[in-house]
């Protein structure tokens, strides 16, 4: 198979699984969890139930508050886009009958998110005594497009099941999940690199390509987590998606249009710095070093360069979309950043016919998913000085990862 089949079977699948994560239509689906616990029932509803009287047992939950009959608020230890915490208010409705307790509620109102993200969700836990203790069995029904929210939710609830358990044993509900270890995001990244391997071919050359690419993806991610810390994240983690790259997951949500912008930027802003050594480096290695470093050079400007694209997805539109206000220069900002990248492709011999193929695989891409999650409040707009700041740190990543590209290719097949 020839390297540019490769690139295109890694592109179709990248794009399916993309899809499927985030924008195939799931519906509405219902997660159902079952544990019994050493325990009896009244014991269990004080717990799990948000008008119990010990429902701040889990290390998240801040406080719970009676607010009325069947409303509850309750504060997390999550904080919102200003660092508070925060807070929730719930419609709980209860019932009990021979079988058991049930409960079911509802989100009326959350201090960080639109209501509309909670429009569909409704959660139901029922209690029946069973020989040994209580049998809890937990429901959460909402609607979903694409499957990784649905697993997200899937894996919160079996932590919660665990530290519920734990915490009847020891008094401590502390779970530290295993997905988030480091050890864990090592292990992902080394299977994310052997499930490339074969898109580049099954030899040394093909290892060493899957290899340093998996290695700029981590650098792309650690310039978001940079950009985070910045701005005030007091956690920040990477999950690493073999075969689909990494995701830098900040500590709160975005308060700012700036924030938005210069941590979308900071992906290939800090390999941006990267170039200029390298390419000082290569001048003064030996052939075999300096090979690698070329090769190097051209992945990490190729997967930067591509993050840039101002699709809606991408980092590069995230950051036109928060510098330019207005429609008509949004779309002429991106018009003319895919026309330097598109340059960029033509310059090293990229054949016309697959720059077109590629942006409109890109273009699709892009629109994957394009709604997002609405905040409860907008984001602070951003000033004169902060537009002129994103906007020329973006012209100078792309000069910088053009450069790159044009650079290794001119002397690798030049």
């Amino acid at each position: 198979m020839s390297t540019w089949l490769s690139v295109i079977l890694l592109l179709a699948i990248n794009l399916g699984l993309i899809w499927l994560l985030i924008a195939a239509p799931v519906g509405r689906r219902t997660l159902h969890l079952t544990r019994v616990f050493p325990a009896p029932p009244g014991r269990i509803a004080a717990l799990v139930s948000p008008l119990g009287a010990d429902a701040d047992w889990h290390p998240s939950v801040l406080a719970s508050e009676r607010l009325s009959p069947g409303r509850v608020r309750q504060t997390f230890s999550h904080p919102d886009r200003r660092g508070n915490p925060i807070t929730r208010t719930l419609a709980v409705n209860e019932a009990a009958d021979a079988d058991g307790i049930a409960y079911e509620t509802r989100v009326v109102e959350d201090s960080a998110l639109d209501a509309v993200f909670w429009r569909n969700y409704v959660e139901r836990r029922f209690l029946r005594p069973v020989p040994g203790g209580t049998a809890l069995t937990v429901e959460q029904t909402d609607r979903y497009r694409g499957i990784a929210f649905l697993l997200f939710r899937y894996i919160q609830l079996r932590r919660e099941m665990k530290a519920l358990d734990q915490w009847l044993e020891t008094g401590s509900g502390e779970v530290r999940g295993v997905l988030e270890r480091p050890v864990t995001q090592a292990g992902l990244a080394v299977i994310s690199t052997l499930l490339l391997w074969p898109f580049f071919g099954l030899t040394a050359r093909g290892l060493l390509l899957s290899t340093l690419l998996t290695l700029v993806i981590v650098l792309h991610e650690f310039g978001h987590m940079a950009a985070y810390r910045a701005f005030g994240h007091q956690r920040v983690r990477m999950i690493f998606v073999p075969l689909l790259g990494g995701v830098a997951v900040g500590g709160r949500p975005y308060n700012s249009r700036f924030e938005v912008a210069v941590c979308a930027l900071m992906g290939a802003g800090m390999s941006a710095f990267l170039v200029p050594p390298l390419i000082a480096l290569h001048d003064v290695c030996g052939q075999a070093a300096g090979a690698v470093i070329l090769v190097f050079l051209l992945v990490l400007g190729a997967f930067n360069l591509l993050n840039l694209l101002p699709m809606h997805r991408f980092d590069g539109g995230q950051v036109l979309r928060q510098v330019f206000s207005s429609r008509t220069a949004l779309l002429a900002a991106s018009f003319l950043v895919t026309l330097a990248i598109l340059w960029v492709g033509w310059r090293i011999g990229v054949p016309l016919l697959l720059l077109v193929a590629g942006l409109a695989v890109f273009t699709v891409l892009s629109l994957i998913g394009a709604g997002g999650v609405k905040p409860r409040r907008a984001l602070d707009p951003m000033t004169a000085p902060q537009r002129l700041l994103a906007g020329f740190g973006l012209y100078a990543a792309i000069a910088l990862h053009g450069h790159a590209i044009v650079y290794a290719c001119e002397r690798l097949f030049g």
